[in-house]
């Protein structure tokens, strides 16, 4: 396993994140799964306020289990359609979602925090200082947001730095090699060459949700399949294609699978990334972790993303 560091984390974090989102019950095969992952020395779990249910189970585990201190946790709030509707990014709706989480998990802090949804219309300046006041009481060790777009961030660390706050330590939109034409969900954001740019600027690492794409390198879509109409919708494009024969190509040639080089490609951006991931078995498991040690050239990971310029 490699790791990354996060400012305020004193922990090593893997960089696989171990998804929560089909951890309904502590039954045997979730076991498995989990206890292959922190075998496998993965040691960061992405859960949300938002997942029904999954911060119990979790919570459940890790107490069965006394690894709490051993593992990362990151969880998110003030997502839109949780609880009251409308938007919901402003200080009450983060201390409801947030001590509500701390309780779900059975923890008094979680290692990185991050707000699930923006509000373009709310200023950024009551919502890091909501966010410093949980920092300064040690509920959590380090602030994000996830589906916020850079120039957001950005305007939200500046503020942070001119009044003498803890800013936003990483950032957790999707990044995938294959590029969605439109948002998989309502208000999710994606990593666009320019978001990409302005990591590389700042060194922030950047945790990708959905990094294999749904599964589009499986094998299992072709333009002629059009069984899923949510892939349909997000992913078939020309230039999506495209990337997929480009992957098909790379692994050919390295002896892998066009999903392991979808996996290595957000890997190895030219600046720091995590990858969250819900294998079903040991197996898928076990090709993500090969996949992190498929390391890509500069040129290679250039290559996969020109599709559209070829």
């Amino acid at each position: 396993m490699k790791y990354i560091e996060i400012q305020g984390v004193e922990k090593k974090i893997s960089r696989l994140f171990m998804g929560t989102g089909d951890l309904r019950k502590l039954e045997e095969p979730h076991r498995i799964m989990l206890e292959a992952y922190i075998e496998a020395g993965g040691n960061a779990f992405d859960t949300a306020h938002q997942y029904r249910g999954r911060e119990q189970v979790l919570g459940e585990w890790l107490a069965e289990t006394n690894l709490r201190e051993k593992v990362v946790i990151m969880t998110k709030g003030a997502h839109h359609d949780d609880g009251s509707p409308g938007p919901r990014v402003n200080p009450q709706a983060i201390r409801q979602d947030l001590t509500e989480s701390l309780e779900r998990l059975g923890t008094e802090y979680v290692d990185l925090y991050a707000l699930h949804r923006d509000d373009p219309t709310v200023a950024v300046g009551p919502i890091m200082e909501e966010l410093n006041e949980h920092l300064q009481a040690k509920r959590i060790h380090a602030i994000g947001a996830s589906n916020w777009s850079h120039q957001r961030i950005r305007e939200a660390n500046e503020y942070a730095a001119a009044h003498g706050l803890t800013g936003f330590a990483f950032n957790s939109p999707n990044l995938s090699l294959a590029k969605p034409k439109e948002p998989r969900w309502e208000g999710t954001v994606s990593a666009d060459g320019e978001t990409c740019q302005w990591h590389v600027g700042t060194g922030l690492p950047l945790l990708s949700w959905s990094a294999q794409a749904g599964g589009f390198f499986s094998g299992n879509f072709a333009p002629d399949i059009q069984t899923d109409p949510e892939m349909v919708r997000v992913y078939y494009s020309d230039n999506n294609w495209e990337r997929y024969r480009r992957a098909v190509q790379l692994a050919e040639e390295k002896g892998v699978t066009a999903i392991q080089i979808a996996l290595s490609y957000v890997l190895y951006q030219p600046f720091p990334t995590c990858a969250i991931i819900g294998p079903r078995n040991p197996e898928e498991l076990q090709s993500s972790v090969e996949a992190m040690n498929l390391e890509l050239t500069a040129e290679e990971v250039a290559w996969l993303d020109t599709a559209d310029k070829a």
